[in-house]
């Protein structure tokens, strides 16, 4: 016989409880406008957009999402542009603070999903320093559209049992991963804000014996109608990189190939087999 079956209760955070509707007054919600496709929205961000009072908002939210903002939201850009002009990270968490402490419905809105390389927790720091209640609403990160714009998974049984997540924005500790590691066969990482650092990348990982035909996807504003993918190898990156011309936010896939590039790539080694 099966013994009595148990439950466990879980309990909300303090931070948590009595925000699960909507937006609160005198409180910050972050939210993930997703890659920028309005259809990517979550519902829940869909309904803060109309809720909120005012809307802090990165550089690489879309328009299209932007307008889907209530029409008394005050709208207020926030973003950084790497190397360019830039809202320092202390007055967007002044100003966060500032506008909660007066009653407003805050939205604090981050392109992708805020949990990933959003530095999310500075603002929850700067929140919780100055008692300010939050919530955090999840959105779809750029390497998930970008992985199916090309039809391709993340991770693979026989190939890869996991993925890293690399930011190439900010050098500092960049040089500390483990190269080596991701230089093996089979090795899948996707590197966001990359586009800068495409040359040490590629150094490092020949550097640690990886494959100069390891292939190479890069995609360009990935599920907007604008969206680029760039086909190529560790070899050539930081030349073909250069020849695309990218001028929009763009994702690295290191190990993955276009669905229909890799399918052919396999058939050619199974016919010289």
């Amino acid at each position: 016989m099966t013994g009595p079956i148990t439950t466990t209760s879980h309990q909300l955070l303090p931070q948590q409880a009595g925000r699960c509707c909507g937006l609160v007054a005198g409180e910050v919600a972050f939210a993930g406008s997703g890659p920028g496709d309005p259809d990517l929205l979550t519902l829940k961000v869909a309904r803060a957009l109309q809720e909120a009072d005012v809307i802090l908002f990165d550089r690489l939210v879309s328009a299209e999402i932007m307008a889907l903002a209530g029409p008394q939201a005050q709208l207020e850009d926030v973003g950084k542009e790497g190397f360019g002009p830039q809202v320092s990270q202390e007055e967007i968490c002044a100003r966060m603070v500032a506008h909660a402490r007066t009653g407003k419905k805050v939205l604090r809105l981050k392109s992708g999903d805020p949990t990933v390389f959003g530095r999310l927790d500075e603002e929850l720091t700067a929140c919780e320093a100055a008692g300010i209640g939050y919530q955090i609403m999840p959105g779809i990160t750029a390497a998930s559209a970008a992985v199916a714009s090309i039809g391709q998974s993340l991770t693979q049984r026989g190939r890869n049992a996991s993925v890293r997540f690399l930011t190439g924005h900010d050098m500092k500790g960049f040089a500390d991963h483990d190269w080596a590691a991701l230089a093996r066969p089979g090795e899948v990482a996707a590197i966001y804000m990359g586009k800068k650092s495409a040359r040490f990348v590629q150094g490092r990982l020949i550097m640690h014996g990886a494959d100069r035909a390891t292939p190479v996807t890069l995609v360009e504003n990935a599920s907007r109608a604008d969206q680029r993918v760039i086909e190529t190898t560790l070899d050539r990156l930081p030349t073909d990189l250069a020849a695309a011309n990218l001028t929009g936010p763009a994702l690295t896939f290191l190990g993955l190939a276009p669905r229909a590039s890799a399918q052919a790539l396999s058939d050619l080694k199974m016919e010289l087999a």
